[in-house]
């Protein structure tokens, strides 16, 4: 493992039976950095910090965090990382005092050790004089600090936030982050997965993950050179939604896309003219009231993954179609060469277990149950009694 890395993680998968969630990720967290995980809802984000978190065991790969191995020892892990859920994780009914308390129990804090956390999250948390309030009771942003109080109390060296500003104001955002920052100055690596853009400008580094799959990683300018040869312009008109629609017929424009009330059009070539753009628009009718080449914007990489994943999506699914259609088709003229058929021969190279787990997910599309379970339904006996 890198020795400055607090997080190593390789090829890490996680399956749902058939469902891919996380699909072979591998990226690395430096000590003292903030490292963004970005996605939309269902991406893959939380899936992949349970898995960091020795929450759920991954399917396939490996992730050491803290020096230990989330597979081998998942208990381990828990001892030496800080977790705040997407959800307010305390217990509603207990005072600030009291979810404090429990939690230092929980972490094993002596009494002496306590009272000096106890005062440090009070403070930080902007709670004293609260200490008797019901977590209920208290205000979004005050909530979330709490909570992040509780999951730092024991000084983990990583620590794990989970869209942790879901639902809280923008000043007590703001105020999050400050934290954040301070806790990184302190040589804490954190990551954190967000899908507000604007948070992730404040990571060292991001990663943007779309339907399992990591997209794209580094920092915001490195991710953002994906527009290097490709310019952005931004449009502003009366009817942004009539421009836009007139831009999709450019031939020089690649794609298009609503960005506040304005457009932003990606052009296929950097030597393309704005003005140019402005006068066919203005000749077709959209008044234009401005145009010109901006810097790309997270949200600009962002849905460009998106579309660039999808698109690599749709292809491979056509491949395995095209594989499976060929294979299908090639299967009678292997049967009459005289050989045992295709799902035959597959079956002699493995043991009787592997050949029902091969048929299984065939024959579970059809609605019944799996062959296993219905080879007992049909005679009620075992396979040696049939002999």
């Amino acid at each position: 493992m890198d020795s400055n890395a607090a997080i190593e993680v390789r090829h890490l998968t996680r399956r749902f039976r058939q469902f891919v969630a996380v699909d072979d990720v591998s990226f690395d967290v430096r000590r003292g950095e903030i490292f963004g995980f970005l996605g939309s809802n269902g991406a893959g984000k939380s899936t992949t910090i349970r898995m960091l978190c020795g929450l759920l065991k991954p399917t396939s790969g490996s992730a050491i965090v803290g020096g230990i191995d989330v597979t081998r020892d998942p208990e381990g892990v828990k001892r030496r990382i800080g977790y705040m859920s997407q959800r307010f994780s305390l217990y509603e009914l207990l005072t600030v005092d009291q979810n404090i308390r429990f939690f230092g129990g929980i972490y094993g804090l002596d009494d002496a050790k306590l009272g000096e956390r106890r005062a440090f999250v009070v403070e930080m948390a902007g709670l004293t004089g609260r200490e008797s309030t019901l977590a209920r009771d208290l205000a979004g942003g005050w909530r979330q600090r709490l909570a992040l109080g509780c999951a730092i109390l024991h000084e983990p060296a990583i620590l794990f936030l989970d869209e942790p500003t879901g639902g809280v104001d923008p000043l007590s955002r703001r105020q999050f982050w400050r934290l954040i920052d301070t806790l990184s100055q302190s040589g804490v690596s954190v990551l954190v997965t967000t899908h507000y853009l604007d948070e992730a400008e404040r990571c060292h580094r991001v990663a943007l993950i779309h339907a399992g799959r990591l997209a794209a990683i580094g920092t915001t300018s490195e991710v953002k050179r994906v527009f290097a040869d490709r310019p952005i312009l931004e449009i502003r008109a009366d009817n942004p939604v009539e421009a836009m629609r007139q831009l999709d017929t450019f031939p020089e424009i690649e794609k298009t896309s609503l960005f506040g009330t304005a457009v932003h059009a990606v052009l296929r070539d950097s030597r393309v003219n704005a003005e140019d753009v402005g006068a066919r628009l203005r000749a077709g009718g959209s008044h234009v009231l401005g145009i010109a080449p901006v810097a790309p914007s997270l949200e600009d990489v962002f849905l460009d993954v998106i579309d660039r994943v999808s698109d690599s999506g749709h292809s491979e699914r056509a491949q395995r179609r095209e594989s499976r259609e060929g294979a299908t088709a090639s299967e009678p003229r292997e049967r009459s060469g005289g050989g045992a058929p295709a799902s035959e021969r597959v079956g002699e190279s493995a043991g009787p277990h592997e050949r029902a787990t091969a048929s299984e997910p065939r024959e579970r599309s059809g609605g019944g149950a799996p062959a296993s379970e219905r080879v007992g339904e049909s005679e009620g006996r075992s396979p040696s009694e049939k002999k």
